[in-house]
C-alpha cells in the first residue's frame, strides 16, 4: 500500500467497507444511532454521519457485526477522532492513553480505562480492516500493540501499588518493571505479533528470586503468584464495560503441577531436563512483552540451545505431526467442507500453514539464524530464499494465510467470539460471505475451498509421505518367538535368501535388548519403518549382505528415536542408508558410531555443488566461535569435520563427485582445519611461555594434502617452518623458551590437536617425516635452515616431495617467502641422468619392500599410482627450470602442462592422465567403502558395480581388464621415460 494511502483519514476510505447483510437491523440501529447523536448535541458527529461514505461504513458495521454496532451506538462521540485522521495516528493517540492509565490511583479506574480503550481499539482496528486501510499485518500489529500497552500498564500499576503498600521496599515513584526480575513472555500469536481479533493472550510468567527487595516475611514466590493473579483479574474480569483480554497461563512449565508464576532457576532446570518438543515449538514465537524486558531477553538467550538445536531434530517433527493427526481425529476435520469447517484446525487451515513453517524452522533454525523469525509470512519468504521450499509455494501459502486470517477476523468481529468455525446454516454463511465482500455464498465457498485445498496439498507433500505400515506384497509380522510363515514368504519374494535368520534378528530388535530399541517409542517407529526399510534393502545388489550390515549398524547405535524419526520423516534416506549398508561397509561402520551425520543429507543443497574454501572457512569459524576453551575447540572441530567427511563420502558413493572433485574437497577440509587449529596451538603455548617478538610460522602441506588428491582415509604430511628476527630469539613469558623449542612446542601442540582421540574422535594421522633431515631433524624448521638444507643437502626424493608442497597456513609475507624458497629449490640445476637414476633406484627399492602383483594394490603395484607420480615428478625436476610453466602440485594438471610444453608425447600424456583418473576414482570409492586393501573375492556385488561405474566400465570384469591394461601401459611409460633417461 502506498504512503499516500496510509495517510488517508478513515472517512476518505469509508465507502470501501463491505455492504451490510442485515438491512432490517441497519434501519433499527441507524435510528438509535441518530438519537444518540442528537443527545450529544455535537455538530461534528452529526456532520460526520451525513457523509455518504461514513453512513455506508456505519451501515456495514450494523448490518454485519452486532458487536461493532453496539460499540458504535454506545460511543458515537469517538467517531471524529477515529475517522478524521489516518488510523495509524488514531491508534498512536489511543496507545498513549493506554500508557497513561498506569498513573491512575485506583485499580478500578485502571481497569475501566483499559476496557474503554479496548472497545475503542476494537472499533478502530475493525474499521481500518474492513475498509482496506490496513493490510493483515498492520491489523495484527495493531492488535498486538494494544495488548502490549494493556499488559505493560497493568504490570506497572501492580508493581507501583505493591511499593505503595510496603510489600516492595522501594519508593513508589522509583518503582519500575526494569530490574524487577519479573519476566512476562507473550506466546503464540501474541508473541509473534500476529494476534487475531478476539484472541486470548498466552502469557508465561517467571521471576528472579531476590531481585526485588520485599518486606520481611514475604516470600518471592508468594508475591509473584499474587501479582500474576491480579494481572489476570485486571485483564480478564468482566465488568459493565467488558473485558480487556482473556488470559491463558497454561504454556508455563508443567502447568498442572506448578504455580502461575515460576522462578527462573526452576524454569531453566525444567527446560534443560524435562522440556518437551511441543514446548520448543511454542518458544519459537516467545517474546518478552512486559516486566523486566532485559531479563526476558536473557532468559530466551539462555534457552536458545534448547529451542534451536544444532542437530536437526526429527523426533520433534514427528511429535508436532502427531499433534496434528490428533486434531484431525476430531470429527469433521478430515475433509474440506465450507459449512461448519474449522478454518484454524481443519484441513487446509491456518494451523497447517503455521505447522508447515514451524516444523521447517525446527529442522533448519538451529543452523540458520535467518530462520528463527516469529512471523509466518516472513518465515515463508525466508524458507523460499533459503531454498527449503519453492518460491511459488511460499506465495500460495502467504496468500492463503492472509485470506484465512482475514476470514477469521470477520468471524470474530460478528459477536466478539473466539471462534474459528464457519456457521452451518445457509443464512449465516450468507452473512459471512457478505462481510467478506463476496456477491454470493457460492462465490465465497469456491474461493475459500480453493485456498483450503491449496494449503492441504502443500501440507500433505511435506508431512504425509510417511512409509506405509504394511507391506503391500504380503505379511510382515515379527512378534512372538516363532517365524511367521507368511512373513518368511514375503521376505523371500523381496529377494532375501536368509528369511528365517532375518526374522529372528528383527524379533531381537523388538525385544529392546539393544540401546537403539530400548525405548517403546523407538520400537514403535521401527515398526512403522519396517516395510519401507526392507524394500530399500531388497533393492541393493546383495540384499542379505545389506541386511546383515544394517543389523550391525542398528545394534551399534547408542539410541534410536532421533534416527528412526528422521528416516520416518524422510523416506528417501532409507535408500541411501540401504545403499551404504549394501556397498560401503566402512561407511556403515562409521555411520553406526555417528548416526547424526545423516542429517546433512536432508539439506536441499546436499547433492549440488561441493562447498568451496570460503564456505568451509565460514562454516568452521561459525562452529568454533562457540568454543569456550581448548578442549571445546578440538571437539567442535571434530564434529564439524565428521559431518563434512560424511557428506563427501556420500557424494563419492552416489557418484555425484569424482576424484577430481573429491580430492580437492577432502584437501580443502584438511587445510581449513590446519589453518584454524594452528593459531589455537600457538595460543596454548603462549599461555605458558609468552610469545616470540615478531616471530611467526607457516605450515606446508606435502603429499596428498599438498597435491589436493586426498581420499577419505588419507593422513596429513606436514612441515612447519618458522622465522624470527634473530636466531637466538627467546619468548617473553614467565617460562621463556628459545625459538627452536618454542616452535617445536607449537608444532607438537598442532599435531596433538589433529591426532588426539577426544570424546569426538580424532581428525587425522599426521606424518612429519618429509621435513628436512626427516625424523633426525627438528620437528619445526627455521626458515634459514630450510633454505640452506634445500640448497646443499636435500636428496632427490626430498625434491620430488617438494613438487607437491603447498603453504596452507601462516602470515601472508612468510607464506610468500616460503613459496619462493620452494620454487628456488626446485630450480636448482641437476643432471637429468642423475635425477632419473635416483628416481629409478627409489622405485626399485619400493618394489622390493612392497612386493605385490595384486592389481588392487593401486598405489604400490607396478604401473600404479607411484609410477605415475614418479614420472610426473621426475619430469618437473628435470625440466622445471627451463619450463617453469609445467609446475603444479596437482599431478593431473602437471601432466597436462608437461604435454603442452612438448616434453611428453600427447598420446603418452593422455594415457597417463587417464590412468591417474582411473586409479584416483577407484581409490576414492575404496577408501570410502573398505578398510585396508580391496579384495574382489570378498566384495559385495553392489560395491563391484559401484567401482565399475567409477571406472567408467560396463561391468566389473571389464573394469579389471581396463585396470590391468592401464598398469601395463604405465609400466612401459616408466621404463621409457625414467629408466631410459638414467642410461
Amino acid at each position: 500500500m502506498s504512503g499516500s494511502e496510509h495517510a488517508k483519514a478513515l472517512r476518505d476510505v469509508a465507502d470501501r467497507a463491505p455492504s451490510p447483510y442485515d438491512s432490517d437491523r441497519v434501519a433499527r440501529e441507524m435510528e438509535d444511532l441518530e438519537a444518540a447523536v442528537a443527545r450529544l448535541e455535537d455538530r461534528a458527529v452529526a456532520a460526520l454521519l451525513e457523509d455518504k461514505g461514513v453512513h455506508h461504513l456505519a451501515a456495514s458495521l450494523f448490518g454485519n457485526s452486532p458487536f461493532l454496532g453496539r460499540i458504535l451506538r454506545l460511543h458515537p462521540d469517538w467517531l471524529p477522532r477515529l475517522l478524521e485522521r489516518a488510523p495509524g495516528e488514531a491508534l498512536a493517540d489511543l496507545l498513549s492513553r493506554v500508557h497513561a492509565a498506569r498513573d491512575l490511583d485506583k485499580q478500578a479506574d485502571v481497569m475501566s480505562a483499559l476496557r474503554l480503550a479496548k472497545s475503542e481499539a476494537a472499533l478502530l482496528i475493525a474499521m481500518a480492516d474492513i475498509t482496506g486501510a490496513w493490510e493483515l499485518e498492520e491489523v495484527t500489529e495493531a492488535l498486538t500493540a494494544f495488548a502490549d500497552g494493556a499488559v505493560e500498564s497493568s504490570v506497572f500499576w501492580l508493581l507501583r501499588n505493591a511499593a505503595t503498600r510496603g510489600q516492595v521496599l522501594r519508593a513508589p515513584e522509583e518503582m519500575s518493571p526494569e530490574g524487577s526480575g519479573l519476566v512476562i513472555l507473550g506466546m503464540g500469536k501474541y508473541g509473534s505479533g500476529e494476534l487475531n481479533y478476539s484472541s486470548d493472550i498466552d502469557l508465561v510468567v517467571f521471576y528472579e528470586p531476590g531481585e526485588l527487595p520485599l518486606k520481611d516475611g514475604l516470600d518471592h514466590g508468594e508475591f509473584f503468584v499474587r501479582l500474576t493473579k491480579d494481572l489476570v483479574k485486571m485483564l480478564q474480569e468482566r465488568t459493565a464495560e467488558g473485558y480487556v483480554f482473556r488470559t491463558d497461563l497454561r504454556l508455563r512449565p508443567d502447568p498442572g503441577g506448578t504455580p502461575v508464576a515460576v522462578s527462573l532457576p526452576a524454569a531453566e532446570g525444567y527446560y534443560e531436563s524435562r522440556g518437551q518438543n511441543w514446548e520448543r515449538a511454542a518458544f519459537i514465537k516467545a517474546r518478552p512483552v512486559a516486566g523486566d524486558i532485559a531479563a526476558g531477553e536473557r532468559l530466551l538467550k539462555t534457552l536458545t540451545p534448547y529451542i534451536w538445536r544444532r542437530n536437526l531434530d526429527f523426533a520433534s517433527i514427528d511429535d508436532i505431526h502427531s499433534m496434528k493427526r490428533q486434531i484431525h481425529a476430531v470429527g469433521g476435520h478430515g475433509v474440506i467442507a465450507v459449512a461448519g469447517h474449522n478454518i484454524k484446525l481443519g484441513r487446509g487451515g491456518i494451523r497447517e500453514i503455521e505447522f508447515f513453517v514451524q516444523t521447517q524452522q525446527l529442522i533448519a533454525g538451529g543452523r540458520d539464524h535467518d530462520l528463527r523469525g516469529k512471523q509466518t509470512c516472513l518465515m515463508l519468504d525466508q524458507l523460499a530464499a533459503k531454498k527449503w521450499i519453492a518460491p511459488g509455494t511460499a506465495e500460495e501459502l502467504k496468500e492463503a494465510y492472509r485470506f484465512l486470517r482475514t476470514l477469521e477476523h470477520r468471524l470474530q468481529m460478528i459477536d466478539d467470539e473466539q471462534t474459528h468455525s464457519l456457521p452451518t446454516a445457509d443464512a449465516d454463511l450468507d452473512r459471512v460471505a457478505c462481510f467478506m465482500a463476496f456477491e454470493s455464498r457460492d462465490a465465497f465457498a469456491e474461493s475459500l475451498t480453493k485456498r483450503l485445498e491449496c494449503v492441504r496439498d502443500h501440507y500433505a507433500k511435506l508431512f504425509e509421505t510417511a512409509p506405509p505400515l504394511s507391506e503391500e506384497r504380503g505379511s510382515l509380522v515379527f512378534t512372538g518367538t516363532e517365524d511367521d510363515p507368511d512373513t518368511l514368504k514375503t521376505l523371500s519374494e523381496l529377494g532375501f535368501r536368509k528369511a528365517s535368520e532375518m526374522s529372528e534378528a528383527i524379533r531381537g530388535w523388538h525385544t529392546g535388548r539393544f540401546a537403539a530399541t530400548r525405548s517403546p517409542r523407538s520400537r514403535e517407529l521401527l515398526t512403522s519403518l519396517m516395510p519401507a526399510l526392507l524394500r530399500a534393502l531388497s533393492r541393493t545388489a546383495n540384499p542379505d549382505a545389506a541386511f546383515d550390515r544394517f543389523d550391525r549398524f542398528l545394534t551399534g547405535l547408542p539410541a534410536g528415536v532421533q534416527l528412526f524419526s528422521m528416516l520416518y520423516s524422510n523416506p528417501h534416506l532409507l535408500d541411501l542408508l540401504a545403499g551404504i549398508c549394501g556397498t560401503a561397509p566402512r561407511l556403515a561402520t562409521y555411520l553406526s558410531q555417528n548416526p547424526r551425520v545423516l542429517e546433512a543429507v536432508v539439506d536441499p543443497d546436499f547433492f549440488k555443488v561441493l562447498p568451496d574454501r570460503e564456505e568451509l572457512n565460514r562454516s568452521l569459524r561459525d562452529e568454533l566461535v562457540h568454543a569456550e576453551d581448548y578442549q571445546d575447540t578440538l571437539d567442535f572441530a571434530r564434529v564439524w569435520a565428521r559431518e563434512y567427511r560424511f557428506r563427501l563420502g556420500v557424494r563419492v558413493l552416489s557418484g555425484s563427485a569424482d576424484a577430481e572433485e573429491a580430492g580437492p574437497a577432502y584437501a580443502a577440509l584438511a587445510s581449513e582445519l590446519v589453518a584454524a587449529l594452528a593459531p589455537v596451538a600457538e595460543e596454548s603455548v603462549a599461555a605458558k611461555h609468552g610469545r616470540i617478538p615478531d616471530g611467526r610460522f607457516a605450515v606446508v602441506a606435502m603429499g596428498k594434502l599438498g597435491s589436493e588428491e586426498m581420499s577419505a582415509s588419507s593422513d596429513l604430511d606436514l612441515i612447519m617452518i618458522y622465522d624470527t628476527p634473530v636466531a637466538d630469539a627467546v619468548s617473553d613469558g614467565e617460562r621463556p623458551l628459545y625459538a627452536s623449542q618454542y616452535y617445536a612446542r607449537i608444532c607438537q601442540q598442532l599435531i596433538n590437536a589433529l591426532t588426539a582421540p577426544t570424546a569426538e574422535g580424532k581428525l587425522y594421522e599426521v606424518d612429519m617425516r618429509l621435513r628436512p633431515s626427516g625424523n633426525a631433524g627438528p620437528i619445526a624448521t627455521a626458515f634459514d635452515s630450510f633454505v640452506a638444507y634445500q640448497e646443499t643437502e636435500a636428496w632427490t626424493w626430498e625434491r620430488m616431495a617438494l613438487t607437491r608442497a603447498r603453504v596452507i597456513s601462516g602470515p601472508g609475507e612468510l607464506k610468500a617467502r616460503v613459496e619462493k624458497a620452494i620454487a628456488h629449490a626446485l630450480d636448482l640445476p641437476r643432471e637429468v641422468r642423475e635425477i632419473a637414476a635416483d628416481v629409478a633406484d627409489m622405485r626399485a627399492r619400493i618394489a622390493k619392500e612392497r612386493v605385490s602383483n595384486n592389481p588392487w594394490e593401486l598405489k604400490h603395484v607396478r604401473g600404479g599410482l607411484v609410477d605415475i607420480e614418479f614420472i610426473c615428478q621426475f619430469l618437473q625436476l628435470a625440466h622445471g627450470a627451463t619450463h617453469p610453466g609445467i609446475r603444479s602440485t596437482h599431478t593431473r594438471t602437471a601432466l597436462a602442462r608437461i604435454a603442452d610444453a612438448g616434453i611428453l608425447a600427447p598420446e603418452t600424456a593422455d594415457m597417463l592422465v587417464r590412468a591417474i583418473a582411473l586409479n584416483q576414482n577407484l581409490t576414492q570409492v575404496i577408501r570410502v567403502c573398505v578398510e585396508g586393501v580391496f579384495d574382489p573375492a570378498e566384495a559385495p556385488a553392489g560395491l563391484k558395480s559401484l567401482l565399475a561405474r567409477a571406472g567408467d566400465a560396463p561391468d566389473f570384469a571389464a573394469l579389471e581388464a581396463d585396470l590391468a591394461e592401464s598398469q601395463r601401459q604405465v609400466r612401459e611409460a616408466f621404463e621409457s621415460i625414467v629408466v631410459a633417461a638414467a642410461g
